[in-house]
C-alpha cells in the first residue's frame, strides 16, 4: 500500500509543445522527471517567436537544462528535438528519435498547439483551420499511431481547452481542432485497450502561460473562486499521475481540471 517515490522510475516519456519554460508542456517534462521517468522533450520555437507572447529568452536549451534539473532516477536522462508538426511525416519521426534516443517509450503526452492567427467564422478560410487542424488534432492521433505501433503497454495523454464545455469567441479554428481530440479519446482508447495502452485527456481550464494581455488576465481570474489562474504545474501534476501505474484502470476519459472556473 506504500507509494513509490519514483512510480515512474526505468520508463520513457515523450512530451511534445515543451518549448517554454512558463508553459504546460516544460511542466509535465519536469514532472515526469520528478517521478522518475526520462524524458524526451520536443520542441519548436518558431511558432512562438511569431506569437505576441514569444519564444522562451533561454531557448531550448534553458528548457532542456531545466527538465534535466529534475532527474530523480539514477540513469534516467533528457533528450530532445525541434520539429515542425504541420509536416505529415513529423509524428512518427519523432516517435523514432524518442525510441532510438532510449531504447523504448512508455508515455505519450501531446501538448503540442497552435494557437494565434485564429479568428470568428466571419474570417474563417481554408488555411487557417488546415493550419490548426493539422498540429492540434492531425499530429496528435498520428503521434498516437506511431506510439501504438510499438506494441504497448503504455500511456497516452491529450490535451484539450474544454471547448466541449462552452463557447471560445473568435476561436473557431482551435476550438474545432482541440475539440476534436475530446471526441476522439474514447474511440482511440476502446482501439488501443487490448494493447495495454491507456487514451485519456486533460482539459487543464485557463492556465497562465504568459499569454493574456492584462485586461484578459484579470477578467478571467475574476471567474475562478480563488480570484487566480491555474498555474502551469496544477494539470502537470494530474497528467504525470495518469502516466503512472496507479491510474492503470482509467482510460477514454476527458478530465476537466479547472479550479472551480466558472464560465458565466
Amino acid at each position: 500500500m506504500r507509494r513509490d517515490p519514483l512510480p515512474l522510475r526505468g520508463r520513457v516519456a515523450l512530451v511534445t509543445g515543451a518549448s517554454r519554460r512558463i508553459g504546460i508542456g516544460y511542466a509535465i517534462a519536469r514532472r515526469l522527471a520528478a517521478y522518475g521517468a526520462s524524458v524526451f522533450v520536443h520542441h519548436f520555437s518558431p511558432h512562438d517567436a511569431e506569437q505576441p507572447w514569444g519564444a522562451d529568452p533561454g531557448g531550448a536549451e534553458a528548457v532542456v537544462a531545466g527538465v534535466t534539473e529534475a532527474l530523480a532516477a539514477p540513469g534516467a536522462g533528457v533528450d530532445h528535438l525541434s520539429l515542425d508538426l504541420t509536416a505529415p511525416d513529423a509524428p512518427s519521426a519523432l516517435v523514432t528519435a524518442a525510441v532510438a534516443a532510449f531504447g523504448r517509450l512508455d508515455v505519450l503526452v501531446c501538448n503540442q498547439a497552435r494557437s494565434g492567427g485564429d479568428g470568428p467564422l466571419s474570417e474563417m478560410d481554408a488555411d487557417k483551420l488546415d493550419g490548426h487542424w493539422s498540429v492540434n488534432a492531425r499530429a496528435s492521433i498520428l503521434l498516437a499511431k506511431a506510439f501504438a505501433a510499438l506494441g504497448g503497454p503504455g500511456r497516452i495523454l491529450f490535451m484539450t481547452s474544454g471547448q466541449d464545455l462552452g463557447p471560445m469567441r473568435d476561436e473557431v479554428a482551435y476550438a474545432a481542432s482541440k475539440g476534436a481530440i475530446t471526441a476522439i479519446t474514447a474511440t482511440l482508447a476502446d482501439e488501443l485497450a487490448d494493447s495495454g495502452i491507456g487514451v485519456n485527456t486533460v482539459n487543464p481550464g485557463p492556465v497562465d502561460t504568459g499569454y493574456a494581455p492584462p485586461a484578459v488576465r484579470e477578467a478571467v481570474a475574476r471567474r475562478f473562486p480563488g480570484g487566480e489562474w491555474g498555474m502551469p504545474d496544477d494539470p502537470a501534476r494530474l497528467v504525470a499521475w495518469l502516466a503512472t501505474d496507479e491510474a492503470r484502470w482509467i482510460t477514454g476519459q476527458v478530465v476537466n481540471t479547472e479550479g472551480g472556473f466558472r464560465r458565466w
